[in-house]
């Protein structure tokens, strides 16, 4: 397949994903919105890849390429082309497909569970409410056509899918400890104590037993939407 993935800041990258992606033998390109590159033609790529980034769908002001993005995101799944959404990712496309994107009602951000909701689930682990890692402060709506697939007691949007070839997932299964590392190093201004669901630096980068777990769980998501492509 030809992978394309929007990579908004320089420290949120692929993570495990680029593991899987060399394992299968598929092409990938990128567009790193910070370098301002240009986005591909949509009938180049097989699926989309949108990472996550500590902007908001709302600011449009500040980051000039932001709606051209969103309408890119829009064509893609209505193409049916497989999209994939990660964080920020699931955000765009819940704002592209006309959902609204708002602060939520506290930060997650840390090693927390989500209850996997839907008999039909693509996202697959052993338990029914797996510990992943979370890293954000933005919520949304879902989208009218959407499945709802994963919640949280504070935070009820925390998976989605639209169709069989689109899926958005507002934490990270994607994460290693290099990449955690990153977060904590770019974005640690946010660790603030004594919030209820935001660990500690030291708590986010000592926890290593969910790894193996999240990755076998992104690797089967990122198998079933090929297998759909």
């Amino acid at each position: 397949m030809n992978i394309h993935w929007i990579q908004h800041v320089p420290f949120e990258g692929l993570g495990n994903i680029e593991e899987w992606v060399i394992n299968n033998n598929h092409a990938l390109t990128c567009t790193r919105q910070f370098n301002s590159d240009a986005l591909p033609k949509l009938d180049s790529i097989d699926m989309l890849i949108v990472m996550g980034g500590p902007m908001g769908v709302y600011d449009t002001d500040e980051y000039s390429w932001l709606a051209e993005e969103l309408q890119f995101i829009k064509l893609a799944i209505e193409a049916d082309k497989a999209v994939l959404g990660i964080c920020l990712g699931s955000q765009f496309m819940a704002a592209a497909m006309g959902a609204k994107v708002y602060p939520g009602p506290l930060k997650e951000i840390g090693w927390f569970p989500v209850t996997l909701l839907n008999e039909e689930n693509p996202i697959h682990f052993t338990s029914s409410t797996p510990t992943v890692f979370h890293w954000h402060g933005d919520t949304f709506e879902l989208p009218a056509q959407a499945q709802h697939l994963a919640s949280t007691n504070e935070v009820t949007s925390q998976a989605f899918s639209i169709g069989t070839k689109a899926i958005g997932l507002q934490f990270h299964l994607e994460q290693t400890e290099a990449t955690i590392q990153d977060m904590v190093k770019n974005c640690g201004h946010e660790l603030v104590d004594g919030e209820s669901k935001i660990q500690s630096a030291q708590e986010i980068i000592n926890e290593k037993s969910f790894f193996e777990e999240n990755k076998k769980a992104i690797f089967g998501l990122l198998d079933y939407l090929s297998e759909r492509t």
